[in-house]
């Protein structure tokens, strides 16, 4: 049931003109998470290194085939330039903070050399306070990097409708440049730059990218990425 609230204030919110989502409305947790994407070659070798995208559905390309998330796009053009790394695709439709505060450990145990953080697109949906969202992303990152000290960390940016009102977009849009800062991680400013609000960029359930779409994101990333690679 509160699955099904929830995808109500999801198109309840869209219909200001604001065109995205993190949720999935479709699969319970459990089920989801059989839907992490990892290589079919080995995680790791003597001249490879891992990039964990760790975030939501948007990281997990609910809706297009797994080739053609932006993680997907992003192992191609890695894999063009023939560079020494591996993409894991560890996105989970429906993420809150909070949901992968209690879910990075497990996946720290295979080696991190590069760590994209996409998280607090659900947490915003859902008005959770942004100290809250905040302090749930700073545990995450404090993990990763307590685990590996010598991680290169990206972060993604995100942006909730105006229609919520300034005293929540404005603290929360401002919470991830500042969070980047502290942790000198490289800043993607806003993730779904180019695709949201737009629908011919929008899948036909309204929330989630097409794979034009994704080549959009890939772009947004890969622009921060590259230097870190």
């Amino acid at each position: 049931m509160r699955i099904l609230k929830f995808s109500y204030y999801l198109v309840f919110m869209l219909s200001a003109s604001f065109l995205f989502s993190c949720s999935n409305n479709d699969k319970p947790a459990e089920e989801v998470k059989d839907t992490v994407q990892t290589s079919d070659k080995p995680v790791q070798t003597s001249d490879s290194r891992n990039i964990l995208f760790f975030g939501t559905s948007l990281t997990a390309g609910l809706g297009v085939d797994p080739d053609q998330a932006f993680p997907a796009l992003i192992q191609h053009k890695v894999d063009s330039l023939k560079l020494p790394y591996k993409v894991i695709n560890a996105g989970l439709s429906g993420e809150t903070s909070a949901d992968g505060k209690s879910r990075i450990e497990w996946l720290l145990r295979q080696p991190v050399d590069i760590f994209v953080l996409e998280l607090g697109a659900n947490d915003g949906l859902r008005g959770i306070p942004v100290q809250e969202t905040e302090q749930n992303l700073q545990a995450i990152i404090d993990k990763v990097k307590k685990k590996y000290p010598d991680v290169k960390l990206v972060l993604a940016g995100m942006q909730m409708p105006p229609s919520m009102g300034e005293k929540y977009t404005v603290p929360f849009k401002e919470m991830f440049p500042a969070l980047a800062k502290k942790n000198n991680m490289a800043f993607i400013p806003f993730l779904l730059k180019g695709v949201g609000g737009v629908p011919r960029l929008i899948q036909e359930d309204g929330l989630h990218p097409t794979p034009e779409g994704h080549q959009i994101l890939s772009q947004n990333v890969w622009e921060i990425l590259q230097p870190q690679l």
